[in-house]
């Protein structure tokens, strides 16, 4: 009998856990909103291509898009094609660090990293990656964090607390990732289409409300 009741306790339990991880929340409570403008915008792509052919910003909406056979951001660089918004102004190397905006996939864009938390410690260059894989959205090729994500859009919220080397994922105000960091002494967001393996030959994401928050000491 008292293991039966150990059981249901437990059972009982770990459904409540489950239902508290779905739970939607406010992420940005305890956070101040920090000034971001069209200068804050810094676009990186093929460094052969005018910009408007590989960015556009109408109606509030930021479209970027890249090619698979597209040049590097610079002649000297060795990375893959990207057409990616690296913000300015809030590089960060402590503190607890948000980003926040809503996402946009279109359907057939695949192989392609779409958000970004820049910096780590060698031989690593990140700290995040969030990438396009198939009709889903993974934590670098692990975990799933969103699946069926095309033609939708979707509100992302990326934690960064670097003291404690965490990094939280949030999306429609869920958590879907809650892990370790990668160190580093300094640190950015991006967001955009940047190539990686197996990538499709056209790649696209939108965003939209871009924000910066930094939680409040």
């Amino acid at each position: 009998m008292n293991s039966t009741c150990t059981y249901l306790v437990f059972c009982i339990s770990l459904v409540f856990l489950l239902a508290m991880r779905c739970e939607a929340i406010d992420t940005t409570i305890g956070f101040v909103s920090q000034p971001l403008n069209q200068s804050n915008f810094d676009i990186q792509k093929p460094y052969d291509v005018p910009l408007e052919q590989r960015y556009n910003f109408s109606d509030g909406v930021h479209k970027l898009w890249v090619l698979k056979t597209d040049k590097p951001h610079s002649r000297n660089s060795k990375t893959g094609p990207r057409s990616e918004i690296r913000i300015r102004g809030y590089d960060y190397s402590s503190g607890v660090w948000q980003f926040e905006a809503y996402g946009y996939v279109p359907c057939g864009t695949t192989g392609v990293c779409v958000m970004q938390v820049f910096g780590s410690n060698p031989p690593y260059a990140t700290t995040t990656m969030l990438i396009v894989k198939d009709t889903s959205l993974y934590y670098y090729t692990r975990t799933i964090i969103l699946s069926n994500l095309y033609n939708k859009w979707f509100r992302l919220n990326v934690i960064h607390d670097v003291d404690q080397n965490n990094v939280k994922v949030y999306i429609d105000g869920v958590l879907r990732h809650d892990g370790d960091g990668r160190l580093g002494k300094s640190h950015y967001f991006k967001c955009g289409v940047y190539s990686q393996k197996e990538g499709s030959f056209y790649m696209e994401s939108r965003w939209r409300d871009i924000k910066i928050f930094k939680r409040h000491d």
